[in-house]
């Protein structure tokens, strides 16, 4: 847990503790805190189990945004899924974290990610959509998640994620892998080219 107020340095800028409470959830017993990044507007925060300082082989999960799936519950993504999944696993160990990151739509953010909804209902992937809007297929970056991951005081990490890119991401910023753990979640008929197009196009390990 970070003490709130604290501040650290990082590549990256000064992460600040801004504040910290209990959750208790559905899914077990947890600490939500909440972190100010200097010249970063946007707001960051970690579902967090169990002392983490010093502690090594920790499960975490890096989750970027998703308010159709997260909140609303849509089908076209799995992003609840896997929220969900990486909750379940980790309530259920001595220690872990979920660090929630603000990049809806693999970082083209809310209304170009429904930009993206509207030209894949014509036929486009989701990569397709994304580059005839002019972005690349995925515009996340994880080098504050793995400043926050430091911060917590994490030694080292088991990555929950069917992602390459974000182990890559990660180890790129410092952070020790010891293991990934992939997140298998059920398709169904409004998801499945989605995932086929992740696994085909985007290296997931589906």
């Amino acid at each position: 847990m970070a003490e709130t107020g604290s501040v650290e340095l990082t590549k990256m800028g000064r992460i600040q503790a801004v504040a910290t409470a209990k959750l208790p959830s559905r899914f077990g017993d947890f600490t939500i805190e909440s972190f100010q990044i200097a010249n970063d507007q946007r707001e960051y925060s970690a579902i967090v189990r169990g002392d983490l300082k010093g502690a090594t082989d920790v499960p975490v999960r890096l989750h970027s945004q998703c308010f159709t799936g997260d909140t609303l519950g849509s089908l076209r993504c799995d992003c609840r899924d896997q929220l969900e999944s990486a909750l379940k696993h980790i309530g259920q160990q001595e220690r872990g974290a979920i660090v929630y990151l603000p990049q809806e739509g693999r970082g083209i953010g809310l209304f170009n990610k429904i930009r993206a909804y509207s030209l894949q209902d014509s036929g486009l992937d989701t990569v397709q959509a994304n580059h005839a809007l002019g972005f690349a297929d995925d515009l996340r970056s994880y080098e504050l998640a793995a400043n926050i991951i430091q911060f917590l005081g994490i030694q080292s990490i088991h990555l929950l994620t069917n992602n390459p890119k974000k182990k890559l991401g990660l180890e790129q910023a410092g952070i020790v892998i010891t293991q990934m753990i992939p997140l298998m979640t059920t398709p169904n008929k409004h998801n499945i080219d989605y995932l086929q197009t992740k696994r085909i196009k985007s290296g997931h390990l589906l």
